[in-house]
């Protein structure tokens, strides 16, 4: 049978589709523009489903409004969809290193349900993942189902355990619909302080992991002058189609997918994903193989940029939980935060603003707040940026650290912090007033 006969006894309506799961089964959606929105509403319209989980991360649509024992939602990494309802109760978190996400879905279930948007289907027979290859690529090959939205908005990209052929589909359905994206984030001043500051870290012929956020991205609105610049990525930002169009990323020194800008999953605006589309210098990766220290570790010159919520004087990093209430989740942070050590040369920095709710709670503090979490350990820092400055913590002792610290604090609050300090024993009673 030719792919395109395949292909037409497997079109279906989403109602239809989502028949194909059965109770107690586990379903499996890819990052953000990656999830299918159409099934994701006809999911319940299953009348037979019960004790059955959804897996999904970052999420680009509200949860589904079904009782939990029929389809419990699960988070990978919080976003505006489902914050309030897992501080409700509503739905539930798993935590992770990125690098781990495949194997902890494995084992809530060997053979999972896929549910992903996709690319329309190239001449061969194959559907690309497009934006998101993340932890669904590993999945593929132990699915029980595979049921597929198929998107002409979707961008085709290359990469590893990125396409899926028709033979493996158990069913699909066709809606064009515009991906999520995200605004063009408005930098403040603090921004650009940071981003400034990070980019002056930042030599010609370095390779970047870019995290989440306006303060990392800032950064490379300062980069426009570096060249043969790679990326190494987990999320592919907006910001790199401005530095191809000037000639700044070439991917040239990378010892690893040399040539090539490797990224695990996309979010960003429809120029974003229209500069990935058929695009062979953008490798998508399935996120065990992009955040796996063995692979990170071989990049030389390696730079990571991520951002935090709070840092304490020892370096510990509280990057998900704001107020005592979780906000996000570890993400690949401390993947790469622990991957850039090994490697020859490499940087690992973590930003935050110096204060927060205008300037009346520092962000640099003696302790992380009560219901805190250590997403970054205080070994595994080697720069923290705020809008004040940098400070260098690799091979400071707690004295050095604190003092470093207490510098890039607003000036408002580095004599609280300095008093704080010494009566932890962080720094000596000589040091009172000299900050």
């Amino acid at each position: 049978m030719s792919v395109q006969r395949m292909y037409q006894a497997k079109v279906c309506m989403a109602e239809e589709a989502v028949q194909f799961v059965e109770p107690g089964e586990v379903v499996v959606f890819p990052i953000n523009p990656g999830e299918p929105p159409a099934l994701l509403q006809a999911l319940p319209t299953n009348q037979k489903l019960m004790g059955n989980t959804l897996f999904r991360m970052l999420p680009g649509y509200p949860l589904i409004e079904t009782e939990s024992e029929i389809i419990k939602q699960v988070s990978i990494f919080l976003s505006g969809h489902d914050r309030k309802a897992f501080s409700e109760g509503v739905s539930d978190l798993l935590p992770n290193h990125f690098s781990d996400i495949p194997a902890l879905l494995k084992m809530s279930s060997p053979t999972p349900v896929v549910m992903a948007a996709v690319s329309p289907m190239d001449e061969e027979g194959y559907f690309s993942l497009g934006t998101s290859v993340s932890y669904v690529g590993d999945l593929l090959d132990q699915a029980k189902s595979i049921i597929l939205e198929v998107n002409q908005k979707m961008p085709r990209t290359f990469g590893e355990q990125n396409k899926i052929h028709i033979s493996q589909v158990t069913a699909l359905i066709e809606n064009d619909f515009d991906l999520p994206s995200l605004p063009e984030p408005i930098l403040n001043d603090k921004d650009t302080k940071i981003g400034q500051t990070i980019a002056d870290l930042i030599r010609n012929g370095d390779t970047l992991q870019i995290g989440f956020g306006s303060m990392p991205n800032a950064v490379m609105e300062y980069l426009k002058d570096h060249r043969d610049l790679g990326i190494y990525t987990e999320m592919l930002p907006d910001k790199v189609v401005d530095l191809y169009e000037k000639g700044v990323i070439t991917n040239a020194n990378k010892k690893i997918y040399r040539g090539k800008t490797t990224a695990t999953f996309a979010l960003g605006s429809r120029r974003l994903y229209d500069f990935m589309n058929n695009n062979e210098d953008i490798f998508m990766l399935p996120c065990q193989v992009s955040n796996d220290l063995r692979n990170i570790s071989q990049l030389d010159h390696l730079v990571s940029v991520n951002s935090t919520v709070e840092v304490d004087f020892l370096g510990q990093c509280n990057s998900e939980v704001i107020a005592g209430k979780y906000y996000s989740s570890t993400g690949g942070q401390a993947d790469f935060a622990k991957g850039v050590r090994m490697t020859e040369n490499g940087r690992g920095i973590i930003c935050l603003y110096s204060t927060a709710k205008n300037d009346s709670i520092s962000k640099i503090v003696p302790l992380l707040s009560p219901g805190s979490v250590v997403s970054t350990t205080k070994n595994d820092v080697d720069y923290v940026v705020t809008e004040f400055g940098k400070a260098e913590l690799r091979g400071k002792t707690v004295q050095g650290r604190t003092e470093a610290l207490i510098n890039i604090a607003h000036p408002k609050f580095r004599e609280e912090l300095t008093f704080e300090a010494i009566k932890r024993g962080f720094l000596p009673k000589k040091n009172f007033f000299m900050i």
